[in-house]
């Protein structure tokens, strides 16, 4: 078993872009914001652990294995980068918006 712990930086694109999410979610539910901060939570500490496990970003407009995707709250994409120890969260994207500006 790998006793690695990467580290885990969220910036500050990344942190606006929760901000803005929540914001517009909680527009229509209070709860479901609160509960969308908390998946991103989860889910980025779980980072630490193994997280090479989740898929590659594929666009020719990228270099090819830089960033890589989990899903949040079925229609939200964490982009994140691994470099050495660290894990950098990128973004945190819409999926049914065109994020095609951020390449």
């Amino acid at each position: 078993m790998n006793d690695k712990l990467y580290k885990v930086i969220i910036t500050s694109e990344a942190a606006d872009m929760l901000i803005s999410h929540s914001r517009f979610i909680a527009n229509v539910s209070e709860k479901a914001a609160i509960q969308f901060v908390k998946e991103f939570n989860n889910k980025t500490k779980s980072l630490e652990i193994f997280p090479e496990r989740n898929s590659l970003v594929f666009d020719s407009m990228i270099p090819e294995g830089k960033y890589r995707k989990l899903v949040i709250s079925k229609r939200y994409l964490l982009i994140y980068q691994i470099k050495g120890e660290y894990v950098y969260v990128d973004a945190l994207l819409d999926c049914r918006q065109d994020y095609k500006w951020l390449l």
